[in-house]
């Protein structure tokens, strides 16, 4: 069984997508760190009920990976928005013989003191164009545990699909009454929180 554990904001640089969640919530990020395996770099938002926000980009300073990175974030140029959501499982093993194709890998992912283990497709593309979950399986305490409450409480995310159907399908097993899926044209997210300045939203 998979479970929430974080939603993913890429952006062409940290600062835009720090921004882009600062601005939509009007509450602060702390300082995260550097992923050296795929040259990335993130800041986060500690949320009620044990989740979080990820804000991430491209690390500027860092080696060009040999292997994509990870979200596509190799082909990101837009303005910052959700682009993925991610899962915790207490067996990624199974998740990935269940959930996932051949083209996936466990990827042991460490930054600064935690280390977990990481579902990343081989080309970096999470499928159904990135609204399929990752997956991962924290091996450390979650960075959840360490951030400053922010106050803030993800109400509900809509993920849009055009085969929206099919998406359900292949994550059944996956219950939350915080998340829906919707039929679109195209590949959307959209979030509400409860915030301290009020109800807030997030695409």
């Amino acid at each position: 069984m998979i479970a929430l554990d974080h939603i993913v904001i890429s952006g062409k640089t940290l600062d835009e997508a720090s921004d882009h969640i600062a601005s939509s919530l009007g509450v602060k990020l702390q300082d995260g760190g550097c992923h050296d395996r795929y040259a990335t770099h993130n800041r986060l938002l500690g949320l009620e009920n044990g989740i979080y926000l990820e804000a991430i980009a491209v690390n500027p300073e860092a080696k060009k990976p040999v292997l994509p990175r990870w979200f596509d974030l190799d082909n990101f140029n837009e303005k910052p928005r959700i682009t993925n959501w991610v899962c915790r499982s207490k067996n990624i093993k199974f998740e990935v013989k269940n959930i996932f194709s051949e083209s996936t890998q466990i990827i042991k992912m460490k930054r600064n003191q935690l280390k977990w283990l990481m579902t990343v497709p081989r080309n970096g593309i999470l499928p159904f164009g990135g609204a399929f979950p990752a997956v991962l399986q924290w091996e450390t305490n979650p960075p959840v545990a360490q951030l400053v409450p922010s106050k803030c409480r993800l109400k509900h995310m809509t993920i849009f699909h055009p085969e929206v159907i099919e998406l359900q399908k292949k994550i059944q097993s996956f219950k939350d009454p915080r998340i829906s899926f919707e039929p679109n044209d195209k590949v959307t997210f959209f979030a509400e929180f409860d915030t301290p300045n009020g109800i807030r939203s997030l695409q």
